[in-house]
C-alpha cells in the first residue's frame, strides 16, 4: 500500500503512540456555549470534575491533554482525527494527548449536522466537528496564554506556545500547560479566538500516530465483548427464522436443564437464554423449543422478490430529477444503450457482532456498548425500561466495526439487552447480550435490494444527450424517526449517487419506486451510492464504448463543470498509467469516479481473468479530494478499508433469501474479502485548504464499477448483476 498527497511519499505508517502518564490531580476543563456567550471555565479538583456546556478537552497539571470525544471510534479513526484538530489549535504536545469518550448528551455533544441528535455517521465525524473543536482549541490556548502573561507580567502578544509549553523568548521563561491549568482556569473564556493559518499547521496534514493503536496492541482496549461485573450474566436471544414471526409458545424446561443457565425469558423480539457463562447460554439455547406464528411474515425467495422489482422497473415511478425531456431524447437518438443491474441484500458483517451491558434498576439504566447512536439509543432504551432518557446513561466503548449497523433507528441490540433486563426483574444484576456470527447474519437490517433500469441515447458525433435512471427498491428510512428524509414519496437514501449525477447531460429523468417487504433494512457503508455508483459508472462508461471513445477521456468531458471531480480522475487516470501501452491479454484496466458525502474519489483498477473466468484485482489507484486532509494515514487507512469492503461484496457478498429464510449462516456462506485477495492499492490525496468531508464511506463507492468496468476491458463481458463470483456476465 502506498500514499501520497500528490507528490509528497508518507513517512512509514502506525507506528505507536507513547503513553501519556496518568491523569492529573488538577485539571482545566473548558467548556464553551457553541455560539458563543462569555463564561468563566470551570476548575475541576480532579479529571472527574463537572464539565462546562460543550466540554472538549481537560487540560491536567500533569501537562496531559485529554480530549472528549463525541464521536465513537469503531476502527475508522475517529478519535485520532478529533485529538489532532483540538491539539493543533491548542498547540498540545501530541506525547501528551488522550481521548476519553464523551457521554450521552445531546444538548453538549450533538453531531452538528445531525442537529440535536448526538451520533456517529454519514462519514460526518471530522466535517461537523471542524470548525467546533478547532474553536475549542484555540479559546483554551488563548486562555493558557493569559494566564502565563498574568503571572509573568507581560504583554500576551510577546508570547508564543508550542509542543504544551507557552514561551517568553524575550526573557526566556517557559510554562508548560499543566502548570499553568489551576491559573488558567480563573479566567474568562474569550467569546472569539482566532484560528490558524493553515500554512502554519504542526500536527494537520502529518501522520501523527493513531490514539487507538497501542490500546488494541496491548489488550487495554475496552471493546463490549472485554466488559465483565461480578455476578454479570450473559444472554443470547433465539429470533425467529422468519421476518416478523412471533412467539406462539416455548419449551424451556430443555434449556434449564443446562449447567450454568439461569432462566429463560421472553422479550418482545424472541425468547432469551440467561446463563453464567456465553456457553452455558449457546448451549441452553441450543436446546430451547420455541413455536412461531408465521402467518404474517415474508416467505418469498430472493428471486421473487427481484421477477417482482423487474415488474415494477417497467411502470412510471416518482421524479427523483427531470431536465429537460429524457425519453424525447433518447428516442431521437442516433443510438439508444439500455441495461439492467441487479443488487442483492447486503449484511454488514462487522468483526465484533452486536453486543451491550445493560445494568437496569427501577430508577436507572446503565449501558455500555459501542454506540453509535447515543441519543436514539438513550430514548429507546428508556422506553424500553420504562424510564425517562436522562435516567439512561451510556458508556461508549470501542467498537469493532458497524458499517451503518449499530446505528439503526430501532437500537435493536440496545433494546433487547434492556428489555432481558427488565425482565429479570430489574435488579441491578449485569446482563451481557451477545449476539453470535450466525445471529448477525441472520439478524436482519440489511443493504436493501435494488434493480436499475438505464437507458441513454447518444448523437452520431458520440455525445450524451438522454439518461433515464429507473431506481426499485426498500426505503430505509420510511416508517422510521427519519421519514423525514422522504420528500414527495423520495428517499434521498435511495437515489443519492444517481439523482445528483455529475455528468453534463442536457435530459435527464430519474425516477424512483420504492417498494415494501418483509426483510428489515438499513444504511449500509456508503448508503445509496453502494449501488447507484455502480449503476452510473457502469453505464457511463458502456455509452463511452458505444461513443467511440476512451473512458476516461470520455467521462473527462464531462465534468468540465466540475473541477474538483475532475482533478481527482485526472489524478488518478495519471498515477495508474492510463495512457501507457496496453494491458496483455487477459487483463484490463477499468476506471470509475464518485462524489459521496462531499468527497471525491477517482479509481483505477487493474484484474486478471483466467481462462474460467475467475477474476483477481491486480492493483487500485485512487485519488481523493476529502477537503483539508487532517491525517494522510487515516485518509489511507479509510480508503484501503472501503476498497476492501466494496470488492468483497462485489465479489462475493449477497444475502439471499428462500422462503423466506437466510440461506447464509457464517463467514463461510457470507464471504468477505480475504487478505489474499486484497489488491495492491495506492492512494493520492489532493491537497485542499477547503474544510474537511467523509473519508469513512466514500473509497467503498467506486470500486465496484471500476472492477467490472476492467473486467469488460479484459473479456469484452459487461457484468449486470452482483456478486461477480456467482452472477452471470453478458
Amino acid at each position: 500500500m502506498t500514499t501520497d498527497i500528490v507528490e509528497m511519499q508518507s513517512p512509514s505508517r502506525r507506528t505507536f503512540l507513547k503513553g501519556a502518564g496518568t491523569a492529573a490531580a488538577l485539571a482545566l476543563t473548558i467548556g464553551f456555549e457553541w455560539g458563543g456567550s462569555s463564561r468563566r471555565a470551570v476548575a475541576a479538583e480532579t479529571t472527574g470534575g463537572t464539565f462546562a456546556p460543550n466540554a472538549f478537552l481537560r487540560v491536567g497539571a500533569d501537562d496531559s491533554v485529554t480530549v472528549i470525544a463525541k464521536h465513537v471510534e469503531m476502527g475508522q479513526g475517529a478519535y485520532t482525527g478529533i485529538a489532532t484538530i483540538v491539539a493543533e489549535e491548542l498547540d498540545a504536545d501530541w506525547a501528551h494527548v488522550r481521548v476519553e469518550s464523551a457521554p450521552a448528551d445531546a444538548k453538549r455533544y450533538a453531531n452538528l449536522a445531525f442537529g440535536t441528535m448526538q451520533g456517529t455517521g454519514g462519514s460526518s465525524a471530522m466535517a461537523n466537528s471542524w470548525t467546533q473543536l478547532r474553536e475549542a482549541g484555540a479559546k483554551a490556548r488563548v486562555m493558557l496564554v493569559a494566564a502565563a502573561a498574568k503571572q509573568w507580567q507581560v504583554p500576551a502578544s510577546e508570547l508564543r506556545t508550542e509542543r504544551g509549553s507557552v514561551y517568553h523568548d524575550a526573557s526566556g521563561k517557559r510554562a508548560t500547560y499543566g502548570s499553568l491549568a489551576s491559573a488558567a482556569a480563573t479566567l474568562p473564556v474569550p467569546e472569539k479566538a482566532a484560528l490558524k493559518d493553515p500554512r502554519n499547521f504542526r500536527l494537520i496534514g502529518t501522520q501523527a500516530p493513531r490514539i487507538d493503536v497501542p490500546p488494541k496492541t496491548d489488550g487495554t482496549a475496552q471493546f463490549t465483548i472485554d466488559v465483565t461485573f461480578p455476578g454479570m450474566l450473559v444472554a443470547l436471544m433465539q429470533r425467529p427464522p422468519l421476518f416478523g414471526a412471533t412467539v406462539r409458545s416455548f419449551d424451556a424446561s430443555a434449556a434449564k436443564s443446562v449447567p450454568g443457565v439461569v432462566d429463560v425469558v421472553q422479550v418482545p423480539r424472541g425468547v432469551a437464554v440467561v446463563a453464567k457463562s456465553f456457553w452455558a447460554a449457546k448451549q441452553g439455547r441450543d436446546a430451547l423449543k420455541v413455536e412461531w406464528d408465521d402467518s404474517h411474515t415474508e416467505k418469498r425467495s430472493s428471486a421473487d422478490i427481484m421477477a417482482d422489482y423487474r415488474r415494477i422497473a417497467e411502470k412510471p415511478g416518482l421524479p427523483a430529477r427531470v431536465e429537460g425531456d429524457a425519453s424525447k431524447a433518447i428516442e431521437g437518438a442516433a443510438r439508444k444503450l439500455s441495461a439492467s443491474y441487479e443488487f442483492p441484500y447486503l449484511a454488514h458483517a462487522p468483526m465484533e457482532p452486536l453486543d451491550a451491558v445493560v445494568k437496569l434498576t427501577a430508577n436507572s439504566c446503565e449501558i455500555w456498548a459501542g454506540d453509535q447512536f447515543q441519543t436514539v439509543d438513550q430514548a429507546n432504551a428508556a422506553h424500553a425500561a420504562g424510564l425517562q432518557p436522562q435516567q439512561v446513561s451510556i458508556h461508549t466503548l470501542y467498537a469493532g466495526g458497524s458499517f451503518g449497523r449499530r446505528a439503526n433507528p430501532g437500537s435493536d441490540y440496545i433494546v433487547e439487552a434492556v428489555s432481558i433486563a427488565k425482565a429479570l426483574g430489574a435488579n441491578g444484576t449485569p446482563v451481557k447480550l451477545q449476539w453470535t456470527r450466525e445471529d448477525d447474519i441472520h439478524g436482519g437490517l440489511y443493504r436493501p435490494m435494488y434493480f436499475h433500469k438505464l437507458e441513454a441515447g447518444l448523437t452520431r458525433d458520440g455525445k450524451l444527450v438522454g439518461w433515464r435512471h429507473v431506481i426499485v427498491g426498500q426505503s430505509i428510512v420510511a416508517d422510521t424517526p427519519f421519514a423525514a428524509m422522504v420528500k414527495n414519496g423520495i428517499d434521498s437514501t435511495s437515489v443519492e449517487g444517481a439523482a445528483n449525477i455529475a455528468y453534463a447531460i442536457p435530459n435527464v429523468s430519474v425516477e424512483l419506486s420504492t417498494t415494501r417487504t418483509g426483510v428489515p433494512v438499513l444504511w449500509w457503508r456508503v448508503v445509496g451510492s453502494s449501488h447507484t455508483a455502480f449503476a452510473v459508472e457502469a453505464f457511463i462508461d458502456e455509452a463511452a464504448h458505444a461513443a467511440g471513445q476512451d473512458p476516461f477521456r470520455f467521462r473527462r468531458n464531462l465534468l468540465a463543470h466540475q473541477p474538483r471531480m475532475q482533478a481527482v480522475l485526472d489524478l488518478a487516470a495519471e498515477r495508474a498509467g492510463w495512457s501507457s501501452a496496453p494491458l496483455p491479454p487477459g487483463k484490463g484496466r477499468g476506471i470509475a469516479v464518485a462524489e459521496a458525502f462531499h468527497t471525491f474519489v477517482a479509481q483505477v483498477a487493474e484484474v486478471s481473468v483466467d481462462k474460467d473466468g475467475k477474476v483477481k484485482v491486480d492493483r487500485v489507484v485512487c485519488a481523493v479530494d476529502c477537503g483539508t486532509a487532517i491525517n494522510p494515514d487515516v485518509i489511507a487507512a479509510q480508503i484501503e478499508g472501503g476498497i476492501g469492503f466494496g470488492l468483497g461484496a462485489m465479489l462475493y457478498g449477497a444475502i439471499t433469501l428462500k422462503d423466506g429464510r437466510i440461506v447464509q449462516n457464517n463467514f463461510d456462506g457470507y464471504q468477505v474479502l480475504r487478505i489474499d485477495a486484497m489488491p495492491k492499492v495506492e492512494v493520492h490525496i489532493v491537497p485542499s485548504t477547503e474544510a474537511p468531508t467523509g473519508i469513512g464511506e466514500p473509497g467503498v463507492a467506486p470500486i465496484g464499477p471500476a472492477v467490472a468496468n476492467a473486467i469488460f476491458a479484459a473479456t469484452g463481458k459487461r457484468v449486470y448483476a452482483l456478486p461477480f463470483a456467482t452472477q452471470s456476465q453478458a
